[in-house]
């Protein structure tokens, strides 16, 4: 079986250092880079199974990395770092296409963890299934890990991916948080139930032909969601 290989983006030398030797020793093989323009190009040009992502970085920001390989529909995990603590912080990485963030300083065995749960997740969202499900003006090609909206192809993260795929297979069914948490995420005790809240509201910006009022992704107050493929009140 050949190697997960991770791209790790990180301008501070010696932990970049750390963090490979750490990776390799896990048995990943690792590529790195330490500037956001180099991230991007490398990004595009070769096949990686996770993006390990620092924030802080000369050339382009963490955040305008992962902007822009999810604006060219690349739906590899990525996996921010940050130092910084803010809510708001968070919350635009997660806005803009991360699947999870560590906040520096953080315990190895933790970040190891974390990728294993985001490759776990990607693996099985990749795996062969029925091949298409369709509601509305949305089709999900499971085989290819492609949505497409009204015939154009909809610029999904890992983690919006694998939410939306998971409702989508249980439609008209109500999942609650915790359920989402454990089943998509791979760990609940780690993440608040407002992460779930942050990457539906992100959804429906993507695929609802009225995010303010949803059709297709609905929150029952006090339950949990739905995919409703059918009237979003019943």
């Amino acid at each position: 079986m050949s190697k997960r290989r991770i791209l790790l983006v990180e301008d501070e030398q010696g932990l970049a250092m750390t963090l490979r030797d750490r990776l390799e020793a896990e048995g990943y093989e690792v590529d790195s880079c330490a500037d956001g323009n180099a991230a991007v190009a490398a990004a595009l040009k070769h096949p990686f199974d996770l993006i390990v992502l620092d924030i802080m970085l000369p050339g382009r920001s963490g955040f305008d990395v992962c902007r822009d390989i999810r604006a060219q529909g690349l739906a590899v995990p990525v996996l921010m770092l940050t130092a910084r603590g803010q809510v708001a912080d968070r919350v635009l990485g997660l806005r803009i296409g991360a699947d999870d963030y560590l906040t520096k300083p953080f315990d190895m065995l933790e970040l190891t963890a974390r990728i294993e749960a985001l490759l776990r997740r990607a693996s099985s969202s990749a795996a062969p299934g029925a091949g298409r499900i369709e509601f509305g003006d949305i089709l999900i090609d499971t085989k290819s890990g492609e949505v497409r909206r009204a015939g154009l192809k909809v610029p999904l993260s890992t983690r919006e991916y694998q939410l939306l795929v998971y409702l989508a297979e249980r439609a008209n069914q109500v999942i609650p948080r915790d359920t989402l948490l454990t089943e998509v995420w791979g760990y609940s005790s780690a993440v608040t139930s407002r992460t779930v809240d942050v990457h539906m509201a992100w959804l429906r910006q993507k695929i609802e032909p009225n995010p303010a009022a949803p059709r297709y992704l609905v929150t029952l107050r006090g339950l949990g969601y739905k995919l409703a493929t059918g009237d979003p009140r019943s």
